[in-house]
């Protein structure tokens, strides 16, 4: 399994941009699908953004489509997440995740490996 870590979370205001990544070590980040979630406080966790392999196709949350950008740079064994135009609901723990296959969808449970998450806490 790969193993996750990450950063760039922090609180910011309303408005306000963030830049999160994640970095990968183990297991065979290039070649697999990745994918972001949060989980807010009382909140199930939920899916944000997912990346193919080679970064060729992207897919976004209803919610975040338009604010957020995710990408990868499989050379650096990392994956991002431009957060712009944040708003106090994107207030979360965010994660990031790879599954054990090539690819897997916006279930949480389709994933395997876990970072430790990034706090990201947006004010109003």
């Amino acid at each position: 399994q790969v193993q996750l870590v990450e950063s760039g979370g922090g609180l910011v205001q309303a408005g306000g941009s963030l830049r999160l990544s994640c970095a990968a070590s183990g297991g065979t980040f290039s070649s697999t699908v990745m994918g972001w979630f949060r989980q807010a406080p009382g909140k199930e966790r939920e899916f944000v953004a997912r990346i193919s392999w080679n970064g060729g196709m992207t897919y976004y949350a209803d919610s975040v489509k338009g604010r957020f950008t995710i990408s990868r740079d499989n050379a650096k064994n990392t994956v991002y997440l431009q957060m712009n135009s944040l708003k106090p609901e994107d207030t979360a723990v965010y994660y990031c995740a790879a599954p054990n296959r090539l690819w897997a969808g916006t279930l949480p449970s389709e994933y395997d490996s876990w970072g430790q998450g990034t706090q990201v806490t947006v004010s109003s």
